[in-house]
């Protein structure tokens, strides 16, 4: 039972800030947790609840693709994005 339990909390998706992503991960993004006002620009640029996105770079700035464009954002930024893993069926939109 204790293995059966284990296994059951390890499919669970974990939810993580963007910033702890590695590069070439698929994620999907659960929640913004920043201001309004920086929410609503992080959505206008494609940075919304549920969208798919694929990490490429995780240097200085954050480079994603999201919705076929490579959009750049600041690590600072990346730490309030809470995403989530995708399976690899899945891909970016």
């Amino acid at each position: 039972m204790k293995a059966s339990l284990e296994t059951s909390q390890q499919d669970r998706c974990l939810v993580c800030p963007l910033s702890r992503v590695k590069a070439g991960v698929t994620v999907r993004i659960r929640e913004i947790c920043a201001s309004a006002e920086v929410s609503s620009r992080l959505r206008e640029i494609g940075f919304c609840e549920e969208q798919i996105i694929k990490l490429l770079t995780s240097q200085t700035n954050i480079i994603c693709l999201v919705c076929n464009a490579r959009m750049a954002i600041s690590a600072q930024l990346a730490k309030v994005i809470m995403v989530e893993p995708v399976s690899h069926a899945q891909g970016p939109t």
